[in-house]
């Protein structure tokens, strides 16, 4: 009964006009974003981050939940049309709705992404509301030797299982904890790392970071590698379905969800396992006759589950986000940054110290998941101009706004140069296959894991054998194992059903 009046509420708070216009622009902006090709809600968030400074705190996170939902709808429509997944997480749409589009029938693939999208999305925002507050509760009796041990499962969970290789996004994480040392000693005062510039005694600002590395990164790579790219675009049907596709939809949304749902609770990195999984399941699970769609002329259900089962995972994600301050991929790794922006750290503390903030947040994940569905189904059309902009002008536009939101923050001339170092950065590990969420995550997190280890290590009276002594925070060294090896063994054999 708490919780119910908690999200009461939480929608009072949300259904003001300023807060529904907000959402409905995070929608919107979020929806055009994810269309366009190559720009994900990682990116889409880290452009928008400077907006934060200036808004109210509630009005700013509603309108990132409308981005970060908004752009997950809106990358099925360039891997159905493009074939061009501007996400790793439509990479598995893409597979089979590229096939249906080239078939003629593009408009009953977006169909079924929209309604699965929404289906998953509210059935995992129900999970949330459920869940969360009973996971805040349970972590708010850890104490720091349990925090420094999610904090590194937090480290494990970005860079181990999110990169291609785990070398590499370990040094991508030591990279981001090296950022985050760069400032005065939280101990001792001392300043650290700041090469004589009073401009750094702060530290780096994380919305520099993050804008540098997503927003900026990406247009200098599209600039340097991509120009030369020619996109063909599949024509539009009528965005409908038919009996038989709503027959063979509905069980698939379901198992979609299923699947996805878990993966997004347990900080278990990104959304690749559940789509390439529910695919899998998919195609074992399909009649003879519809079989025989399966990568020839396209099969529904390759669409359907998939994109059900991405959308499941990028809303539970917000259960570890929330109650651990864990995030499980890029786009959450920025909305920790933008969290923290305003002071707030998410944890187990945040269902107490900012319940308003959150029960609005999670409030506005059902408004936002019903904007999306009336935004998405009639005005698919609209979307699908968007992909005529012309790259130039498009990536020039984000630059400009980039430039003007780090610029704003401080009036620092300084904050400039910095910004395009961290974006000639971003270029660089793009180029050499190294993931760029540790870097975030390990700039944000470090300066409290640093924390945490010295004060459980002084409860240990200086030995380190604290964190096996202590039940919760042996389990947490089990789960870290477990996130290293669990995942390459799921996916491996997630491949293998698909390819069979």
């Amino acid at each position: 009964m708490e919780t119910v009046n908690a999200l009461v509420q939480g929608f009072a708070s949300a259904i003001t006009v300023g807060n529904l216009l907000w959402c409905f622009v995070g929608c919107a902006l979020g929806t055009a974003v994810g269309v366009l090709p190559g720009i994900g809600p990682a990116v889409a968030v880290a452009m928008l981050l400077p907006i934060t400074a200036k808004v109210d705190v509630t009005a700013s996170m509603i309108f990132f939940a409308g981005i970060y939902y908004g752009a997950m709808y809106g990358g099925s429509t360039t891997s159905i049309l493009l074939n061009t997944p501007g996400e790793t997480a439509t990479m598995v749409t893409a597979m089979e709705g590229n096939k249906m589009a080239k078939s003629g029938r593009a408009g009953a693939a977006l169909a079924t992404a929209a309604i699965g999208s929404f289906v998953a999305g509210t059935i995992a925002t129900v999970i949330v509301t459920l869940f969360a507050p009973w996971v805040a509760d349970f972590a708010v009796k850890l104490g720091p030797p349990e925090y420094f041990m999610l904090m590194v499962l937090a480290f494990t969970t970005v860079s181990a299982v999110l990169g291609k290789s785990t070398l590499r996004g370990m040094t991508a994480l030591f990279l981001g904890l090296a950022i985050g040392c760069i400032g005065l000693d939280q101990i001792s005062g001392q300043p650290r790392y700041t090469m004589g510039k009073a401009e750094l005694m702060d530290g780096i600002e994380i919305v520099l970071v993050a804008v540098g590395l997503f927003a900026v990164a990406e247009v200098m790579y599209a600039a340097l590698f991509e120009g030369r790219t020619v996109e063909s675009q599949n024509r539009m049907s009528k965005v409908h379905m038919t009996g038989r596709d709503w027959k063979r939809s509905v069980p698939a949304w379901l198992r979609g969800t299923a699947i996805g749902t878990p993966f997004g609770c347990i900080p278990a990195g990104g959304t690749e396992i559940p789509t390439f999984l529910s695919y899998a399941t998919e195609k074992k699970l399909a009649k003879p006759e519809n079989l025989e769609e399966f990568g020839k002329t396209g099969a529904i259900e390759g669409v359907a589950g998939p994109e059900a089962a991405n959308n499941a995972t990028v809303t539970a994600a917000l259960i570890p986000l929330l109650t651990l301050g864990i995030p499980t991929s890029n786009t959450t790794a920025i909305l920790l940054g933008a969290f923290q922006n305003y002071g707030i750290q998410p944890g187990p503390q945040l269902f107490t110290t900012s319940a308003a903030l959150v029960w609005a947040l999670i409030a506005s994940l059902y408004i936002g998941n019903l904007m999306l569905l009336v935004l998405n189904l009639p005005m698919v059309g609209l979307w699908v101009k968007l992909l005529k902009i012309p790259k130039p002008q498009l990536y020039a536009g984000i630059l400009i706004f980039a430039t003007v939101g780090a610029y704003g923050m401080r009036q620092s001339a300084f904050d400039l140069f910095l910004l395009y170092a961290i974006g000639v950065l971003g270029v660089l590990m793009r180029r050499f296959d190294f993931p760029t969420a540790p870097v975030v995550v390990g700039m944000i997190l470090g300066p409290l894991a640093e924390a945490q280890m010295r004060n459980a290590v002084s409860i240990g009276e200086g030995s380190f054998a604290v964190f096996v002594q202590r039940p919760m925070s042996l389990t947490l060294i089990i789960i870290v194992l477990a996130v290293l090896i669990l995942p390459r063994v799921m996916k491996r054999r997630a491949a293998k059903l698909a390819a069979g």
